[in-house]
């Protein structure tokens, strides 16, 4: 698999380092890693921001039973994680106007734990996260009842998100804000 994507990025400190390391034996011995029947398979994931507010956008996950960003599972023949990003948060925000923001750069990566259900066994994502943004916050579309969606500050979304691998990402976000 073409995995130059990934090749490039610069992991922040050892859990993510051993994170990047996984993935990228994924990438190199699998045909199909994206393929969501592999124990480790990929997925791709955003936050999406609000930049002039500085807020950023959570989705309720029933599954998981917690606030996270949007995001998924590539579909068969999908190989471009910021394209995979970008689709699944339109389809779970509603929001047709997502651009990557500040750049299109990866902005996290780890590997995360996933209990079993819904048929399936328990598994790990090898996730790769990204900014979004969008002008039009407002046009926000929950995508079912069951996933509501919240803008929230970055202090108030570490607040929700407790000590989930999602703060580290919350963390870049900050950062990035305050460059800004």
């Amino acid at each position: 698999m073409d995995h130059g994507w990934l090749a490039g990025y610069r992991a922040q400190g050892e859990t993510e380092e051993a994170d990047l390391e996984r993935m990228l034996r994924l990438a190199e011995t699998e045909a199909e890693p994206w393929r969501r029947s592999l124990p480790l398979h990929f997925t791709a994931s955003a936050l999406i921001v609000d930049p002039a507010r500085r807020r950023v956008l959570l989705r309720w996950h029933q599954r998981q039973g917690r606030w996270l960003q949007v995001g998924g599972h590539g579909d068969p023949g999908e190989r471009d994680p910021l394209r995979i990003a970008l689709r699944e948060a339109e389809e779970e925000s509603g929001l047709a106007d997502l651009r990557p923001w500040p750049g299109a750069s990866l902005r996290h990566v780890v590997v995360c734990q996933v209990a079993p259900g819904k048929g399936e066994p328990a598994h790990e994502h090898a996730d790769v996260r990204y900014f979004l943004a969008t002008a039009d916050p407002e046009a926000i579309r929950p995508e079912n009842e069951d996933a509501p969606l919240r803008w929230l500050s970055v202090g108030e979304a570490r607040e929700l998100v407790g000590d989930n691998n999602l703060r580290v990402t919350l963390d870049r976000l900050d950062a990035e804000f305050a460059g800004s």
